[in-house]
């Protein structure tokens, strides 16, 4: 059983920052593309940056040059750097990755909990 834990959300002011981190844990054979995305209050969910197993990344237009994506192979983890934060991120953040767990061709979407980022004076 494949696990995706969160963590680094919470409160900010309006230009602030956070960095959220999203670990997974259990059987992995290996891991594909990685991501970030977010649930506003009243709105769909959408892909707010994505990193693949080469380290190319792609952002939506409204993070582009404050958000930056990373990933960390060694302990299967990515992270999501937030600055320059506005009231408009503010939703729960949620961490997917395509994942391998049987061998290492199929791959399987998983996704995390889910961490609250509250930006607000």
């Amino acid at each position: 059983q494949v696990q995706l834990v969160e963590s680094g959300g919470g409160l900010v002011q309006p230009g602030g920052s956070l960095r959220l981190s999203c670990a997974a844990s259990g059987r992995i054979f290996r891991i594909n593309d990685m991501g970030w995305y977010r649930q506003a209050p009243g709105k769909q969910r959408e892909l707010v940056a994505v990193i693949t197993s080469a380290d190319y990344t792609n952002y939506v237009d409204s993070v582009k040059g404050r958000f930056t994506i990373s990933r960390d192979n060694a302990k299967n983890t990515v992270y999501l750097q937030m600055n320059s934060l506005k009231p408009e991120d503010t939703a729960v953040y949620y961490c997917n990755a395509e994942i391998a767990t049987t061998d290492w061709i199929r791959l399987n979407e998983y996704w995390g909990q889910g961490t609250q980022v509250t930006v607000s004076s």
